[in-house]
């Protein structure tokens, strides 16, 4: 039995709410165009309003993302090729009232990781973004991108690894 239309529209409404940003920026790093981006996450929440609420209800992050993916792959393919994401599209978190020193350090940092980000390859980076971006599960990133859970820790230990390496170098950037 499917819920009564103004239950639905509150479900879609708050996953457009909770959802909607985070969403938009996955698949604008994906395709590298945030026109297009908009689009899709549109086209998006238009197939979750179609969507019965008791087929999703639980794990509706899951699967915007994967039919998003899915979409952004479709399009990228027809393209004939897959874009790398762009160098410094990421928001940067930074702590509540840190000192100006501790700002510019960390602004430094986060601006060596992500130009180091660019550097690995393409399934390193999404499960990356993934995980520390989006801050989905293991399990959810698998379910997303059609991988095995030891896949992606493997992917994520090994790009970890790899910027955890290049940052420690002398001419790291």
């Amino acid at each position: 039995m499917s819920p009564p239309p103004d239950e639905h529209d509150a479900f879609v409404r708050e996953a457009i709410r909770q959802h909607e940003r985070p969403l938009l920026r996955y698949v604008a790093h994906l395709l590298a165009d945030h026109d297009r981006a908009r689009d899709l996450v549109q086209d998006t929440f238009v197939k979750l309003c179609r969507q019965p609420v008791a087929e999703v209800e639980g794990h509706v992050a899951e699967w915007l993302f994967t039919v998003a993916r899915r979409a952004a792959l479709d399009v990228l393919r027809k393209e004939g090729r897959m874009n790398r994401f762009a160098e410094g599209q990421a928001e940067r978190l930074v702590a509540a009232d840190p000192t100006p020193a501790a700002q510019a350090e960390t602004r430094e940092s986060a601006a060596q990781a992500l130009s180091l980000l660019h550097r690995l390859p393409h399934n390193q980076q999404e499960v990356v973004r993934l995980k520390f971006q989006e801050g989905f599960s293991y399990q959810e990133i698998a379910a997303i991108t059609h991988l095995t859970m030891g896949n992606v820790g493997f992917l994520l230990h090994t790009a970890l690894a790899t910027l955890r390496r290049e940052m420690t170098r002398p001419s790291a950037v």
